[in-house]
């Protein structure tokens, strides 16, 4: 049970990481990392750059030796080390190093060790009780009042344990919905980082069939473009595997526990409540069944309550090192090495290298503009199609030689709106291809156009999500989710089920040694002799009566005899 908890937990985290790592995990390796920087970067809408590109001359990476370390809960993980002869762990939250774990699971000694005194020492009061025939009667002076405050306390604790049971089953409901709850929200979290690899991919592969009057990107883009679509498409895949595969176990895990606790709940109500009536009548020898089981329950419910703590402290501990992460998502932490950040220097090159992408298609679509469609050729060129009436406006260049954001010329369109205007400036054509009324395009190089604006388009939608992978926005913001809204009511429900583990323990417990005490009361005659003055006198005139009835019957035979 220590380790589904401890497992559990991990579980948890570890999708959570995967999910939220794979593009920081996979752009820092080989060439990768500079295939990456060629297309993250953007942002949602169109002219989005405004206010991201920082000045790449003057923008420092932090290094190794800039890095400021920070040990995560710090304060809160400073707990005895099973492992280190029990001197205080001092290495913050950090789920790879033994010795956290060694100091979460001290969390549940306490019940733990509570566990093994009860399980030892009730085992030896019922071998004593069994075999040297030691027992408590409750007989002679005060025996009735003793049996009054016994059953009253029996009662009681009786309610105690159904009430803890209760709780238990509540609370161990409302915490497996929750966890399902934040697993879900981590599955989708991993589902949209997925998506996103896939779109981008997509949208990336048809960048390198963009053509324009057999214009195409330069080869050196579309080499760059087979790089990264490798990187892209290993990156979604394993991230989708590893996350159906942790979802399933978690589920699998959490769906024992939450058997285990209404196994727990409904054998311990079953108990106290069958335990209550059987001593009250008196059962002897099925108390004793009873007895046995009880002790051995206890026994499990004091483990369980020992894995729920540890559960608690490595939720709390877990939430509250996401939580200073997040103000702190640069600094040298246990979560660097699973979640490394890319710097700002990094940041700004794919930055750069985003817009120069974009750039490069806005040339293609140009040079078909100036070049073609405006270009008036003669007959006997290759791309003469009798274009002819007004000028066809350019596309807008989004920014500028520095890649600063600029803003469009009045002859020129913008991404938005581009197929919109350049469709008032198609032809009707032949058969022959050859336009036959007033126009600069055909449909067919219309199409080819639009289509290069669409790719633009996309590259500046579907890109801003993996730079904000690649810096860490997008795991601080769903960290930030998780500390704010599923932390806490996970921490919660966990006290409830402790609460529920916690009263079920001490109320049967406490019901077994009355069980033992209650059900040895004097039995019958006993108990005759010690009822109550008004029970005794209604018997005694019921007595008095078959009395004077026989006396009666044996008059009226006596003068027969004499007779006689």
């Amino acid at each position: 049970m220590i380790f589904l908890a401890g497992k559990s937990s991990f579980l948890v985290l570890a999708l959570l990481l995967v999910s939220l790592s794979s593009i920081s995990a996979f752009s820092q390796d080989r060439s990768s990392k500079d295939a990456l920087k060629f297309i993250l970067g953007g942002t949602h809408n169109l002219g989005p750059w405004k206010n991201e590109i920082y000045d790449y001359e003057e923008a420092e990476a932090p290094g190794p030796a800039k890095a400021v370390p920070l040990l995560l809960a710090a304060t809160r993980t400073k707990r005895p080390d099973i492992l280190n002869h029990f001197r205080r762990y001092r290495g913050g939250w950090d789920i790879t190093n033994k010795h956290y774990w060694a100091s979460v699971g001290f969390t549940g000694a306490a019940a733990f060790i509570l566990a093994v005194v009860w399980f030892v020492l009730f085992g030896l009061v019922l071998v004593v009780h069994h075999c040297c025939g030691w027992r408590i009667n409750m007989k002679g002076k005060g025996s009735a009042r003793s049996q009054r405050i016994c059953l009253i306390l029996l009662i009681l604790f009786t309610c105690v344990a159904a009430i803890g049971c209760i709780l238990l089953s509540v609370g161990q409901d409302d915490f497996h919905g929750e966890v399902l709850h934040t697993l879900k929200y981590v599955v989708n979290q991993s589902d949209y980082t997925v998506q996103t690899l896939r779109n981008v991919t997509e949208y990336l592969s048809l960048a390198k069939s963009i053509s324009v009057a057999q214009v195409f990107l330069p080869s050196n883009v579309m080499d760059d473009i087979d790089k990264l679509n490798v990187d892209l498409s290993t990156a979604a895949d394993t991230l989708a595997e590893k996350t159906s595969e942790n979802s399933a176990e978690i589920k699998k895990v959490f769906n024992a526990v939450r058997f285990a606790l209404i196994t727990v709940a409904a054998l311990m109500l079953l108990l106290s409540i069958i335990g209550l009536f059987l001593s009250i009548l008196g059962h002897k020898h099925s108390i004793h069944i009873f007895i046995v089981s009880g002790w051995l329950l206890v026994a499990i419910t004091f483990i369980l309550c020992g894995v729920f703590v540890i559960l608690n402290s490595a939720i709390s501990d877990t939430c509250m090192a996401m939580e200073e992460w997040v103000d702190n998502p640069h600094a040298e932490t246990a979560l660097s090495n699973i979640l490394p950040c890319v710097d700002q220097k990094t940041t700004n090159q794919t930055l750069i290298q985003s817009k120069q992408v974009i750039t490069d298609i806005v040339n293609v679509v140009n040079q078909f503009i100036y070049n073609i469609a405006n270009g008036n050729p003669s007959q006997d060129y290759p791309y003469y199609y009798n274009q002819s009436g007004p000028v066809m406006p350019p596309l807008c260049y989004p920014f500028d030689s520095q890649l600063q954001d600029r803003q469009c010329g009045s002859y020129e369109v913008s991404i938005g709106n581009a197929s919109e205007v350049w469709q008032n400036y198609t032809c009707k054509v032949s058969a022959a291809g050859v336009c036959t009324s007033v126009g600069r395009v055909t449909l067919y190089f219309y199409k080819e156009l639009v289509s290069a604006v669409k790719e633009i388009y996309a590259l500046q939608h579907y890109t801003p999500p993996l730079l904000s992978l690649q810096d860490c926005n997008f795991v601080r913001d769903t960290f930030q989710n998780i500390t704010s809204n599923y932390c806490p009511p996970l921490e919660h429900y966990l006290k409830i089920v402790n609460a529920g583990l916690g009263l079920i323990s001490a109320g049967v417990l406490l019901c077994l040694l009355l069980w033992i005490l209650y059900a040895n009361r004097p039995q019958r005659e006993e108990v005759f002799a010690k009822l109550p003055l008004p029970i005794k006198c209604i018997s005694r005139s019921q007595n008095n009566s078959v009395n004077n009835s026989s006396n009666n019957h044996v008059s009226s035979s006596n003068p027969t005899s004499s007779e006689v």
